[in-house]
C-alpha cells in the first residue's frame, strides 16, 4: 500500500468511525448502584438488540455513544447477583436521575446442589462453542497497559484495535491498531513482550489452551444469578494456580473468568474475563483485566546510578504489567469488518502508529476505573506533569 493510499485509508477510518462523536451521535452516561447506594462494577449496559454498549467500571459508572436512531430502543444493564435492569433510552436521556438502582436477585437454587461442580466446569466447557460467538467477528477495543517499576508505574501506552476473534473456544485471527497514544518515558528498564499485549490476552486464558479440568481440585463457592438466570460460581485449585468460573445452572454459560496463578518463585498473574451478550444470546468478551508481577535483573548503568546516590544497590528490581480492557463495539456483519494490515508480532511500543489527537479527543472513551486512575496518579506523581500533557509532548 502507498503512503497515499494509507493516510487515505485511515482518514476515511476516522471519518466513519462510529465512536467519534459528532452532531448525530448521543452520550450516554450515568452509574450503576444496588439498593444501598454501593457501586456495582462490571456490570454489562448497552442496547442488546443492537450490540451497543459497555462495562460499568469499578465505581459503577459508565459512557458510551449512541445515534437518533437508538433512542426508541431499550437500555439494558445486566449483573451478576442482580435483576436485569430495562427503561427505554430516550426516557432515560430526558430524566434527571443518572444513577440506575438494581435490585438485588435471589437464586432460587438451595445451598446445597444436586450435581458436583466438576459436572459443572466439563458441561461448560462441552457447550462452550455453542454458548459464545464462535464465528470470525470483530471487536473493537480500547486497550491500556502501564509499565511498572519497583512497584511504581512509569509508562502508560493506549490503543484502540480491531481484533477479529472466534471467540473463548478458539482463537484471536488477527489484530490492528487503529490509534495509540503514550506517556512520557520514565522507565530505568525498558522491558518489552515478544508480542502485542493482546496475545498474552488470548494465551494467558485457561479457556482457549484447553482446561484439563480432572487436574483441578473443584469445589462450590456460592450461588448467584444474572439476567434471569441462576449461576453457581466453582473454584479450581492447583499448585499454586486458581481457577473460578461463574455458569449458568441451566445454559453452562461461563459468564465471567478468573485467575489466579503463581507459576514460577517472585512471579505471579492475576486476570479477569468477562463475557457479554449479543442480540442471540451469545457470549464475547466485553472486559478484561490483567496484572503480570515479575522482575529483572538490575542493569550496570542502573546499579551505578544507585551507587552515587549513596544507597546500596540491588541485584533484581520488581517489574510488572498492568492491563485494562474494554470492548466497544461488537461487528458481526462480515461486510464491515475493518481492513487488516500484517502488523508482525512484536511489543505493543515499537509499532509506528502516527499520532492523532483529534481522534483521541473526539471518541467516547470507557468511565475512568480506580484501578486506571491509581495507575495514571502513580505515573503523574513522578515529575508532576499532567497525563494529558505527556501525551502531548510524547506523541509528536
Amino acid at each position: 500500500m502507498s503512503k497515499l493510499s494509507y493516510y487515505v485509508f485511515i482518514i476515511l477510518c476516522f471519518l466513519t468511525n462510529q465512536f467519534l462523536t459528532s452532531q448525530n451521535n448521543i452520550l450516554v452516561e450515568g452509574k450503576v448502584v444496588d439498593q444501598n447506594d454501593f457501586e456495582i462494577p462490571f456490570a454489562a449496559v448497552g442496547i442488546i438488540k443492537k450490540n451497543i454498549g459497555t462495562t460499568s467500571s469499578g465505581e459503577g459508572t459508565f459512557s458510551f455513544v449512541i445515534t437518533v436512531n437508538e433512542l426508541d430502543d431499550f437500555l439494558e444493564i445486566s449483573s451478576i447477583g442482580f435483576e436485569t435492569f430495562k427503561i427505554n433510552v430516550r426516557n432515560y436521556l430526558n430524566g434527571k436521575q443518572k444513577i440506575i438502582k438494581l435490585k438485588e436477585k435471589f437464586t432460587s437454587l438451595t445451598e446445597v446442589v444436586a450435581k458436583s461442580p466438576i459436572f459443572y466446569v466439563k458441561s461448560s466447557l462441552k457447550k462452550l462453542k455453542e454458548n459464545t460467538i464462535s464465528s470470525n467477528h470483530q471487536l473493537n477495543m480500547i486497550y491500556r497497559r502501564w509499565s511498572v517499576e519497583d512497584n511504581i508505574c512509569r509508562f502508560y501506552i493506549e490503543q484502540f484495535l480491531n481484533v477479529i476473534d472466534r471467540g473463548p473456544s478458539s482463537y484471536i485471527v488477527k489484530s490492528n491498531i487503529f490509534q495509540s497514544r503514550k506517556s512520557s518515558e520514565y522507565r530505568f528498564i525498558k522491558n518489552e513482550q515478544k508480542v502485542h499485549a493482546v496475545q498474552y490476552m488470548e494465551w494467558n486464558n485457561p479457556l482457549r489452551k484447553g482446561l484439563i479440568v480432572n487436574s483441578f481440585k473443584w469445589k462450590k463457592i456460592k450461588n448467584s444469578s444474572y439476567d434471569g438466570e441462576d449461576i453457581i460460581i466453582v473454584e479450581g485449585s492447583k499448585n499454586g494456580e486458581k481457577l473460578k468460573l461463574f455458569i449458568g445452572y441451566d445454559s453452562y454459560k461461563i459468564y465471567r473468568l478468573e485467575v489466579d496463578k503463581v507459576p514460577q518463585t517472585g512471579k505471579s498473574l492475576t486476570a479477569s474475563y468477562i463475557y457479554k451478550k449479543n442480540t442471540n444470546g451469545k457470549l464475547y468478551l466485553g472486559y478484561h483485566l490483567r496484572e503480570w508481577k515479575g522482575a529483572s535483573k538490575t542493569p550496570e548503568n542502573v546499579k551505578k546510578a544507585i551507587i552515587n546516590s549513596g544507597k546500596k544497590p540491588r541485584n533484581f528490581i520488581p517489574l510488572a504489567y498492568r492491563h485494562e480492557v474494554f470492548v466497544v463495539e461488537l461487528i458481526e456483519n462480515k461486510k464491515l469488518f475493518s481492513k487488516f494490515e500484517d502488523m508482525g508480532q512484536k511489543d505493543m511500543t515499537l509499532y509506528n502508529i502516527p499520532y492523532n489527537d483529534k481522534f483521541w479527543k473526539k471518541i467516547s472513551l470507557p468511565a475512568e476505573t480506580n484501578f486506571f486512575k491509581k495507575n495514571i496518579s502513580e505515573l503523574e506523581s513522578l515529575y508532576g506533569v499532567p497525563i494529558e500533557t505527556q501525551f502531548e509532548y510524547s506523541n509528536k
